[in-house]
């Protein structure tokens, strides 16, 4: 008899962490059909400091709760790691989704493992392996693939260029939680660190706020940006960590290019050509690899 629960409870966690890694994977997929929509009516620091605003109102309450455990010397490392987890790499998205299509960023978003594993051999002593070395050979060869694409004719080398970078600092931001924010509820390192980025980028926003209206489109494509794709988004990972751990939580990594491209093919009619597709195969197969 007393097998019976734990079978029930078993069936259920495997029904529902699938579900809940394809559901993340698409709202992360979806933020970079959201970000091609409406930075061209915001710009890029307008939109990050709507979207992280929003993502730190959403994780506030969390933040609240365990202000006890953010004494003041702890924001000597919250603020640099906001800057360097969410603001500039944001930033750096949203200017790359402003001269490439939406699926660009998503594929160069897949680096992030593999710059983390990078990173945590050159900088903290740890071990990389055969394995890995490989995988990051690979996945920088699908960067190279990318960054050759042309999309009507055009080049999109420089957005290539900077999708890469906010996954190089994706990647030195994990290994910057992983040794500062040990300890800390997750969600309300979350709501700290997007709020501390959204107080620094400030200055920037209102110096670069655009003088014409905002569309309506525009608007509700930063407010869904901010609330969803960042501050629901964000429990919603922290609560998978908490249930399957952080290896196969990040197994997202692997959705969020798919879920990106298609949105933008089916909504936005973006193509998806034959080197895209290499490209995401080698960055994505890499990261298959190096998670083994």
């Amino acid at each position: 008899m007393s097998g019976a629960p734990l079978a029930a409870g078993s069936v259920d966690r495997d029904w529902r962490t699938p579900l809940e890694l394809t559901v993340l994977g698409a709202i992360w997929g979806c933020s970079f059909l959201f970000m091609r929509v409406a930075v061209p009516a915001f710009g890029p620091y307008a939109l990050v400091e709507v979207r992280l605003l929003l993502g730190a109102l959403v994780l506030l309450p969390f933040l609240w709760q365990a202000r006890v455990q953010f004494p003041a010397r702890r924001w000597l490392w919250l603020a640099p790691i906001g800057v360097i987890n969410s603001a500039i790499p944001f930033v750096l998205f949203a200017w790359a989704a402003q001269r490439a299509p939406a699926a660009i960023g998503a594929i160069c978003n897949a680096m992030t493992v593999l710059f983390a594993a990078l990173i945590a051999f050159l900088f903290f002593g740890e071990k990389i392996g055969m394995r890995r070395a490989i995988a990051l050979l690979v996945g920088f060869a699908g960067v190279v693939v990318l960054a050759t694409v042309k999309v009507a004719g055009l080049s999109i080398g420089a957005a290539v260029v900077a999708g890469a970078l906010a996954a190089l600092l994706y990647g030195l931001g994990v290994n910057l939680v992983k040794r500062h924010m040990t300890g800390l509820p997750p969600a309300a390192s979350a709501g700290a660190t997007l709020g501390c980025a959204a107080i620094l980028l400030l200055p920037m926003a209102l110096t670069h706020w655009p003088a014409a209206p905002i569309p309506m489109l525009s608007w509700a494509c930063a407010i869904a940006l901010g609330v969803v794709c960042t501050g629901l988004a964000f429990l919603m990972f922290y609560r998978l960590i908490a249930r399957i751990g952080p290896a196969r939580a990040s197994t997202v990594t692997y959705l969020v290019p798919m879920f990106g491209a298609l949105f933008a093919w089916l909504f936005l009619g973006e193509p998806v050509t034959g080197a895209m597709i290499i490209a995401g195969v080698l960055i994505l197969g890499s990261v298959a690899v190096s998670q083994r």
